[in-house]
């Protein structure tokens, strides 16, 4: 397990180098570098998943994070990328089914997603709410959140769930 996490994020690493769309104040659509983090997560169960996802989000920090304060950075790396480890939440069901569950997958991603979507929204209220201007600090870090995160969704889903079967066979 540890050297598959080892692996996994350090693809997510080097995923993350590929940005299709870089968001003007940080955050970007990237070739898919949530998939490995996500894969793990959905293999190993919750647990280990969080912990390779926040150990991926220390890195993203060492690596060229935007650290505005140290409550920012924590928030929006180790914890943000921590809640990845969500989509082993039917790490169980979902491998031990015969059929593949595509509705498990999708929700198993779109927790995960979800779950980094709520840390960011609040880093950017809390943090971030100037660039907003005169319109709701919410609703505008939302839709800054939702305009690479709902790509990046839409990326992993589909992903996932076209390679999930043929890897779902590979042994522990």
């Amino acid at each position: 397990m540890l050297v598959e996490a080892g692996i996994m994020i350090a693809l997510s690493v080097v995923l993350s180098r590929i940005k299709l769309y870089q968001s003007p104040q940080g955050g970007s659509v990237t070739a898919g570098s949530m998939i490995p983090l996500l894969l793990f997560a959905m293999r190993w169960g919750v647990g280990p998943g969080v912990v390779a996802g926040a150990t991926f989000g220390v890195l993203k920090i060492m690596l060229g994070g935007y650290v505005f304060s140290p409550t920012q950075a924590i928030l929006e790396y180790p914890v943000a990328y921590a809640f990845l480890g969500l989509a082993g939440i039917f790490s169980n069901s979902i491998e031990n089914t015969k059929e593949m569950n595509y509705f498990q997958i999708i929700l198993s991603v779109f927790l995960a997603i979800v779950g980094r979507f709520i840390c960011h929204l609040l880093a950017g209220v809390i943090f971030f709410s100037e660039y907003a201007g005169t319109k709701n600090p919410w609703f505008y870090s939302a839709g800054y959140q939702l305009s690479y995160l709902v790509p990046e969704f839409i990326i992993s889903a589909i992903i996932l769930s076209l390679i999930w079967k043929p890897l779902s066979k590979v042994s522990k």
